[in-house]
């Protein structure tokens, strides 16, 4: 079965709420209409209800399953903007700035997240990536388990020409520019929890490099050696390559000859990048050249979930990301048991 597939039926199991902002776009419509009639979430939309109505009788799309929230009408919009408020007064958020914010469609979605009235949000098919991040970041916060919001794109190679088969997680290859070791090693840690939670697999992680176990020396190969040591520390059980080359890191029989002490052997199913620029360019590779399917970038490092659309995605793209947020929600619902005590990042 496809990755993609075992989550989708991962998260009919336990469909959660997730929030959409965005109907004014007729993808997010469809896909919307697609994920409720399936049971794969209870979907929020939230928008002008009056166009969202005559657009779905546009379409003959029926609403079961779906809520819909205008905020210049629901009566949680004052709430909001005195909890935003407090969240952010003393970054100089004056309560009349937290009214009018709380009014635009994706802050309040994420003050549905943040409140607890819906599990996960996704955005991105209308607004900018750095306008989904901020806000997220912004109003859900940061994960008490995680000190950095970072990306990662589920790669699905399912072809018959491909060497592995499968799902993989590569990271960070959408948002942190040029991590430090202390950084990196976050993005690895977080990366590692995606694998469990979507691949469904105990993580094997490659921090990517252009050395394979000290073969080269240079600054960036310390970078990564560094932040492979501090993933280690945080956990010793992770199957984890220091410095590999992509080759050690995916192929068993170059990696018994480069790397013969290796916990991964050549399986990884996880690949840090050392920089975006590397990760952007290598995800893109494993698109275009290989043929590989790529799911994101997804969010990672949050309090509960939100992710991030392509402005060009389809509405199977949608459809998917959904699916992934189900599953990430799934996850914090999980994490949540343990951690009561919700921590918030004020930025």
């Amino acid at each position: 079965m496809k990755a993609i597939n075992r989550i989708i039926e991962q998260a009919k199991k336990h469909p959660k709420r997730i929030v959409l902002c965005e109907a004014e776009d007729k993808r997010v419509l469809l896909a919307a209409q697609k994920v409720a009639a399936q049971g794969l979430a209870e979907i929020i939309l939230v928008g002008d209800a009056q166009r969202i109505k005559r657009d779905l009788e546009q379409m003959a799309m029926p609403l079961d399953g779906i809520e819909l929230i205008d905020p210049r009408m629901s009566p949680h919009t004052q709430g909001f903007a005195d909890a935003l408020y407090e969240l952010r007064a003393k970054k100089g958020m004056t309560l009349s700035q937290a009214e009018q914010e709380v009014l635009k469609p994706l802050c309040f979605a994420n003050m549905l997240v943040r409140q607890g009235r819906a599990d996960g949000s996704v955005a991105g098919a209308v607004h900018t990536t750095g306008d989904v991040v901020r806000n997220a970041i912004q109003v859900i916060g940061m994960s008490p388990n995680s000190e950095l919001v970072s990306s990662f794109f589920l790669m699905m190679l399912c072809q018959p020409f491909h060497h592995l088969k499968g799902g993989m997680i590569f990271s960070d290859c959408g948002l942190v520019v040029d991590p430090n070791a202390k950084q990196l090693a976050n993005i690895a840690l977080s990366a590692a929890e995606s694998a469990k939670s979507l691949l469904m697999e105990e993580p094997k992680v490659a921090m990517l490099s252009f050395s394979t176990n000290g073969s080269a020396k240079h600054m960036a190969v310390d970078k990564v050696v560094e932040a492979s040591e501090y993933v280690k520390q945080q956990q010793p059980n992770l199957a984890i390559d220091n410095d590999v080359q992509l080759d050690a890191a995916i192929v068993a029989e170059i990696a018994q000859k480069k790397l013969p002490n290796s916990k991964v052997k050549g399986q990884s199913n996880v690949l840090i990048f050392p920089n975006l620029e590397a990760g952007n360019i290598g995800y893109k590779l494993a698109e275009r050249v290989g043929g590989a399917i790529a799911i994101g970038p997804l969010l990672q490092g949050l309090a509960k979930p939100a992710n991030d659309l392509s402005r060009g995605c389809s509405v199977e793209d949608i459809y998917h990301v959904i699916a992934v947020t189900v599953v990430q929600a799934q996850q914090a619902a999980k994490l949540e048991q343990h951690q009561p005590k919700e921590v918030f990042i004020q930025t």
